[in-house]
């Protein structure tokens, strides 16, 4: 971008923005061109500040990018499956990498499954929820020895082929290779509006986190980043835009394995005690009532978030106002996979999941976000989905958690290492991240369809 900008914008009214170093200096009726500025007619479409999606994986996306997909709505049963692998292009260790993996394709794959399906090169599949990868015989085999507490095993003490949060473990163990590059990423965020990212891997290694550093440094991912996943004691140089900020402390709580209470406590003491609030994944309704039950103990802290939020009984909405805490939800979900909901999820659950208006009214801060590449990108698609909640078949899931188009888009405005907080707006002396759409404001919300960025 030029360091002299001016753009004929639709804002909330029809006004005139000048940019300049990076930030918005001046908003008037109307700006005379100066000599050698560049000017955008915006054409009646609505100038927002850039979009923040508060929970995503880059480097998880990247490698999405480059994966075999072994789930719907691509892939449906088994034979499906088998066609998909045996089109795959390996990588250059002779590897197949498949993603977005569920149980309605061909039932709780193991490696004796898996290899009944493609036994001749090694395949590791990822479960659609990320916390779960399936490898065949030629996979396991192929991995230098050691142990993880998330490897599943037989009654005789065999490895089922099944291994669960075990990918840092996973990839030490794999051939070598870098983090796949973000350009691509990069380019897809701006594209569709987004400015600033939550990267919400837990324990980034330190080549992840380097490699995240060098791609904003040189520019291919322009986006600003908060780290949940810095290790504690972790201190980066967030002064610049062009390097990564360190956000609250990811604390997992394992679908497959709750933490204990003594554990999970401690784990959110030494966090506090580091400076750092706490980001704890919670998606079921025993892990919410472990995570606020230790909380009670140890204490809140400004900042403390919930991550997922999947399911959130009524009866515990006045304890996480009370605590303070926030709450990042991923409403896409609902597009995505809501008939999977609607049948599997036990009707007393149903009532209680991804809620979004109550929270609200509740006072309790609220950001959306994607969880990409697990759930659906676009904050488009996350908006429409928390403002309608329908499924892809067509239903409705508790039509009283809907939040207004306004609310919707709000819950992606807010300052990146506030969310939930009040959302920003173009003015004056504010950073020039800024998101220009093909339709005015009022439009692109009624609608909710994708207003991709210029």
């Amino acid at each position: 971008m030029t360091d002299v900008i001016s753009i004929k914008s639709l804002l909330l009214r029809h006004a005139d923005v000048r940019i300049a170093a990076g930030r918005i200096a001046e908003i008037a009726p109307a700006l005379p061109r100066r000599l050698g500025e560049e000017t955008i007619d915006c054409r009646g479409g609505a100038l927002l500040p850039g979009l923040a999606d508060r929970h995503l994986h880059l480097h998880a996306l990247a490698a999405h990018q480059h994966s075999i997909r072994c789930g719907p709505p691509a892939v449906r049963d088994p034979a499906g499956l088998r066609a998909a692998l045996a089109a795959a292009i390996p990588d250059e260790h002779g590897w197949i990498r498949g993603t977005g993996y569920h149980e309605t394709v061909a039932g709780d794959l193991d490696a004796a499954a898996l290899d009944r399906i493609h036994p001749h090169r090694p395949v590791r599949i990822q479960h659609r929820s990320g916390a779960l990868w399936i490898l065949n015989t030629a996979a396991a085999s192929a991995l230098v020895g050691g142990d993880h507490p998330g490897i599943e095993r037989h009654a005789d003490g065999t490895p089922t082929g099944r291994l669960w949060r075990a990918d840092d473990w996973l990839c030490t163990r794999l051939p070598r290779t870098r983090p796949p590059g973000l350009a691509d990423i990069g380019h897809e965020l701006a594209r569709l509006g987004i400015t600033a990212v939550t990267d919400a891997t837990p324990d980034l290694a330190p080549g992840s986190l380097a490699a995240i550093t060098a791609d904003m440094e040189t520019g291919a991912l322009p986006q600003r980043v908060h780290l949940l996943g810095a290790p504690l004691g972790a201190s980066l140089d967030g002064s610049s835009p062009c390097r990564p900020t360190v956000g609250p402390y990811k604390i997992v709580l394992a679908d497959s394995g709750l933490s204990t209470f003594d554990d999970l406590t401690e784990r959110i003491r030494a966090a506090h005690a580091d400076g750092r609030a706490v980001a704890v994944h919670a998606v079921t309704r025993e892990a919410l009532v472990l995570l606020l039950v230790a909380l009670w103990e140890a204490g809140s802290r400004p900042g403390d978030r919930i991550e997922h939020a999947a399911i959130v009984p009524r009866e515990l909405i006045g304890d996480i106002a009370a605590l303070g805490l926030r709450v990042v939800p991923q409403p896409g979900f609902l597009a995505d996979r809501g008939d999977d909901y609607a049948r599997d999820v036990s009707v007393d659950d149903q009532p209680d999941l991804y809620r979004c208006r109550s929270l609200t009214d509740a006072g309790i801060p609220l950001a959306l976000s994607s969880d990409a590449p697990y759930g659906p990108l676009a904050p488009w698609i996350v908006i429409a989905a928390a403002v309608h909640r329908t499924t892809p078949l067509g239903g409705v899931l508790t039509p009283e958690e809907t939040l207004t188009p306004a609310a919707a888009l709000d819950a992606y405005l807010g300052p990146l290492e506030n969310p939930g907080g009040p959302p920003r707006r173009v003015r004056s002396g504010e950073p020039a991240d800024l998101v220009l759409l093909h339709a005015g404001r009022a439009t692109a919300l009624v609608a909710c369809h994708v207003a991709l960025a210029r």
